[in-house]
């Protein structure tokens, strides 16, 4: 009797996909309408998807895991080919880009951790001196009124005024 093997089929259903994913079908479909993943149609019409989308969602789920947004892995994974596997160096590449990102969200999320700090005291009552509503008061000159939180933002508001 020949021994029957088990060989990976070449395309997967949705439903496939979902399974050994964790994804809902219906994520799947909103990643292909973004761009992240594609698949294919078969001759009833139906999506069938290479089995390399396995890791492309795999790192679509990394990414958002960690906040990265989905416009930066969609420009991530543009210069990857679909239905091709990712290489180390095009793996290293991609994280070199993410981890710059991370580190500024790091740094951006530790200076807000340490401002809390001297917030302790202020108690929100003196909005001149509060490193958190209005950091070194640069928007006082502005005039009174709301102040961001994110210097980053601060900056940029002040430059587009």
């Amino acid at each position: 009797m020949k021994k029957e093997r088990n060989y990976p089929k070449p395309v997967l259903t949705p439903g496939e996909v979902a399974r050994r994913s964790g994804v809902a079908v219906s994520a799947l479909h909103f990643y292909e309408t973004k761009g992240l993943i594609s698949s294919t149609r078969n001759s009833g019409n139906k999506r069938r998807y290479s089995r390399d989308v396995l890791r492309r969602v795999a790192i679509i789920k990394i990414a958002q895991r960690i906040g990265i947004p989905l416009a930066t892995v969609s420009d991530s994974l543009d210069h990857i080919p679909a239905n091709k596997r990712m290489s180390t160096p095009e793996w290293d590449a991609l994280t070199q880009h993410w981890r710059e990102e991370l580190d500024k969200r790091i740094e951006t999320l530790t200076r807000l951790r340490n401002d809390l700090d001297g917030c302790i005291g202020c108690g929100c009552l003196s909005m001149r001196d509060c490193p958190l509503r209005n950091p070194g008061d640069r928007l006082g000159q502005q005039g009174s009124g709301a102040v961001l939180l994110d210097p980053e933002q601060d900056d940029k508001h002040t430059d587009t005024e």
